[in-house]
Formats: structure tokens, C-alpha cells, sequence
């Protein structure tokens, strides 16, 4: 179903939006929540979530879907529970995440289907004064997600319908004059169904976690400095390894790299500054034929400057600048296309699931994006980028769009994103909803595999939490 024909989808959550809305949550000056239903002690912390998604896409970008009509209605639930025995805590976390509507052309995948997964399962102990006095540290061994810093390169994903999990040993510690810091070594999760059929028939399989994929990392966070700004170093190892059941292309990846920032606050200017650099070796391809190790060179660039204005409705503008690295060559011996690990794309880059063509691959793309808040329940940003290739020869992005001749030229094209959100029950009840658009630019209407689509790709979702 096409972008215009999906009003009827649309008002059928729009109602079921109402119906939460006149719900016993609405009446109330507090949210309901699941702790308070069932009665639970203070020691046991229950939360959980509900989402319907309804998406739709015109103008396929992906070569092998060809440029037809795409939709997709994704559900969402997660239940989260910790009990809290002082000093250790025991926690776990169901999701189910399912997609309807779609079809053998479809672009669904383990990133949208993870039908009843237990992502969290973990036992923490908690330790004070470790140190430094005033310390506070916990030690968490099972499985858990996690996020980092900017989330740009591991990250627990939020727009997506199911998302990153790891199963390990994960150490953290934080006192006020030195910082905080995290380390971890983690199995990361191999979310199962990965057929074609299995996943467009949502069925349950548990999710495989082996040491052929592992991620481990330290993240180091020091004190704000005089000004409010902030540093953050980190370092993450990668390794991946063929098994029976998956082809890879065996990545040995080193990343260092660190970000500072200062946090928007109105009538005063902000900035951000991440960087990265990935070092180790990869294959340039999963085929079995494909026995050559190649030497890794890839870097990232985010920069960032803000202002968030006095004035009613609080308008923020940015200058937002992001670069990864593309593969200058094939033949070379070397690889240079920047890989984003497990980190989510959807503050900087748009809208992922059945759209997502930008990601930190290839790309040199400065924007500018505008952002207001009407009041506490309104919000509402639109965002323009412009898209270069940094290598011509290289797939640009996360499109699978390639050149390897390098004459389609370097200019992706445009995108322009808008986005609007309302709490229809304040911390409760959520309505979102956006659209995003692709306009060509020579090179994706030149390379030869381009299929010469402007995507046009519009979702309304609501969200229940509890």
C-alpha cells in the first residue's frame, strides 16, 4: 500500500490513540503504572512498553527490491522486571517484536522480527566506596543491553522494532572527582529467525550468542569541566569468525576514539565532537572463496554547534557535519569503509526499518536541522542533509548502491526528514510521527545497480508505556 493510500491504517491507530487516552491512565494525575497495578513491593521495579507502527514507502532505493511500494505494520512489547536484594539485583527482559503486511519483497529482517526473546537476564552486585570514597560501583554477569556516549556505535536501538542485546560480564564505576568509567566483554546476541521465511512468518526462535561474534570495550567519562562541557574516551574490539550456520567476513576491528561535548541549555551555544578511528583486519566479502585479510584504515567525524533560543516555543537551529570513511579500492589490500558496530542511526541519520538508506559508511554529509517546543507535550524537528560519497568507487551508505568505475560521480543527493510528537497522557501515552525523503542525486541515478527510486517513506506510531 502506498504513502497516499494509508489513511485508513492511520485513523485505525488514531482511534486506538483515543481509546488510550480516555483510558484510566488519562484520568489520572499520575500515569499508571505496572508496579502500582499489581501491588508489587518497593524492592521489585516493573515497566514495560506497547507500540504500533504503521509505515509505508514509495520509491524503493534497495537494488535487489527494485523501486516499487513497500509497507509494514510493526508491534512492539517489552516487559522489564528487577529485584532489588540489596547488594545484588536479578533482572530479566522479555520483547516480542513482530511485523505484518509485508511481503517477500519487503525489506524486513532480524532488525524488525525477534518474536519473544528474553534480551535481559543478569545478576549485579552493587559496591560502594570502591577506591574513592562516595564511590559507586555494580558488577552484572548474564545477558543485558547497554548504552554508550552518543550511542553512535553501541547503543540499545529505539526506533527499531527489536534491538541490540549482548550476553557477558559488564563492570561499572563513577565517583563524583574522577569520572565514571565502563567495561565489558560480551557474546554479542545473533538474533534468530535469519531465514527469509521464518521472519516474514514471525516465528519463535531464541536468539544464539557464541564466540564467533564477541564485543568487548572500555568507555571512560571524565568530570564536566568549568564551562559544562564533557570528555569522553573509548576504545572497543570486535571479532567475528565464521561458523556452520553463518558466513562473515570475519572482522578483527580495533576502535579508539572519544567525543566532547557541551549539552544545549537556552540562550547559549553547544557543540559535540566525536571522532574515530578502526584499525585490524576484514575480508571484502562473506564468500567462502574470499580467504584474503585485508588491513583496515576507516575513520568517523561528527561535529555538531547548537543554539537553543529565549523565546516562546524554545526554536533550537543546528549545523550538523558527519563523515565515515569509504573503500578507496578493492584490489589494494587495504579497507577503508568506516563499519558503525552495533550503534543506532536514527538521531543522526533519519528514520530506520523500511527506509534507513544513510548510515556511518561513505558518507560526507553536512546538514542543518530546526527544532521547536510548543509546550511540554509538543514537539517538532525537520532536517536537511546534504549526501556526498567520500569514495566514488565504493556502495554508498546503506544503500548497496555501487559504482565500481567511480563514473557516476560522488553526489548522493538530498535528504529531507520531518518529525512531530505529542504525550497525549504525559510520560504515558506518546503519538509520533514523521516522514522522510530521498531526492536523487547524479550518482543514484547513474550507478549502474541504482534503481533510480526517490523514496518517500512516512510512519505514525503509538507508544504505551507502563
Amino acid at each position: 500500500m502506498p504513502l497516499r493510500s494509508s489513511f485508513a491504517t492511520a485513523t485505525a491507530l488514531l482511534v486506538l490513540a483515543s481509546g488510550l487516552a480516555t483510558s484510566p491512565a488519562a484520568a489520572q494525575s499520575k500515569p499508571w503504572t505496572l508496579h502500582d497495578a499489581v501491588g508489587a513491593p518497593d524492592n521489585l521495579k516493573l515497566s514495560g512498553s506497547v507500540r504500533a507502527r504503521y509505515e509505508s514507502l514509495e520509491g524503493q532505493y534497495r537494488p535487489a527490491l527494485g523501486d516499487g511500494s513497500d509497507q509494514g505494520l510493526l508491534l512492539r512489547a517489552t516487559l522489564f522486571a528487577e529485584l532489588d536484594l540489596s547488594p545484588v539485583r536479578i533482572g530479566g527482559e522479555l520483547i516480542d517484536a513482530r511485523a505484518f503486511l509485508n511481503d517477500s519483497g519487503s525489506p524486513t529482517g532480524v532488525a524488525d522480527v525477534n518474536a519473544l526473546e528474553l534480551i535481559q537476564a543478569y545478576v549485579a552486585a552493587d559496591v560502594n566506596d570502591l577506591f574513592v570514597e562516595g564511590a559507586k560501583g555494580s558488577l552484572t554477569l548474564g545477558r543485558f543491553t547497554m548504552d554508550l556516549g552518543s550511542r553512535r556505535l553501541v547503543g540499545r536501538s529505539a526506533y527499531g522494532n527489536s534491538t541490540n542485546a549482548m550476553a557477558g560480564v559488564r563492570g561499572e564505576w563513577s565517583a563524583k572527582s574522577a569520572g565514571s568509567a565502563t567495561l565489558f566483554y560480551s557474546y554479542l546476541s545473533q538474533r534468530r529467525p535469519s531465514d527469509r521465511v521464518s521472519i516474514l512468518d514471525n516465528e519463535i526462535e531464541a536468539d544464539r550468542h557464541t564466540d564467533d561474534l564477541i564485543l568487548a570495550g572500555a568507555f571512560y567519562t571524565a568530570p564536566k569541566l568549568a564551562d559544562g562541557s564533557q570528555l569522553e574516551l573509548y576504545g572497543f574490539r570486535l571479532e567475528e569468525d565464521d561458523s556452520p550456520t553463518m558466513a562473515t567476513r570475519n572482522r578483527q576491528l580495533t576502535t579508539l576514539g572519544g567525543r566532547i561535548l557541551r549539552n544545549p541549555s537556552p540562550g547559549k551555544w553547544d557543540y559535540e565532537v566525536e571522532g574515530a578511528w578502526q584499525t585490524g583486519t576484514a575480508r571484502n566479502s562473506t564468500s567462502a572463496a574470499d580467504r584474503r585479510d585485508l588491513d583496515v584504515d576507516a575513520q568517523l567525524l561528527h561535529l555538531e554547534v547548537g543554539r537553543t533560543f529565549k523565546a516562546p516555543w524554545s526554536p533550537r537551529i543546528t549545523v550538523e557535519y558527519d563523515f565515515a570513511s569509504g573503500d578507496k579500492s578493492s584490489a589494494d589490500g587495504d579497507f577503508n569503509r568506516f563499519d558503525g558496530l552495533i550503534g543506532p542511526r536514527r538521531t543522526d541519520f533519519g528514520p530506520t526499518s523500511g527506509y534507513g538508506p544513510i548510515g556511518r559508511s561513505n558518507i560526507n554529509s553536512p546538514g542543518v536541522r530546526f527544532e521547536v517546543v510548543p509546550n511540554p507535550r509538543w514537539d517538532a524537528m525537520i532536517f536537511y542533509r546534504a549526501m556526498w560519497l567520500d569514495e566514488a568507487g565504493d556502495a554508498f551508505a546503506n544503500t548497496g548502491v555501487r559504482d565500481a568505475s567511480g563514473r557516476a560521480g560522488d553526489f548522493a543527493g538530498h535528504q529531507v526528514e520531518a518529525r512531530a510528537r505529542y504525550w497525549i497522557v504525559p510520560k504515558a501515552t506518546r503519538l509520533d510521527m514523521g516522514v522522510a525523503t530521498l531526492i536523487n542525486g547524479e550518482f543514484l541515478d547513474k550507478a549502474p545497480n541504482a534503481t533510480g527510486g526517490e523514496p518517500l517513506y512516512g510512519y505514525f506510531e503509538v507508544t504505551q508505556t507502563f
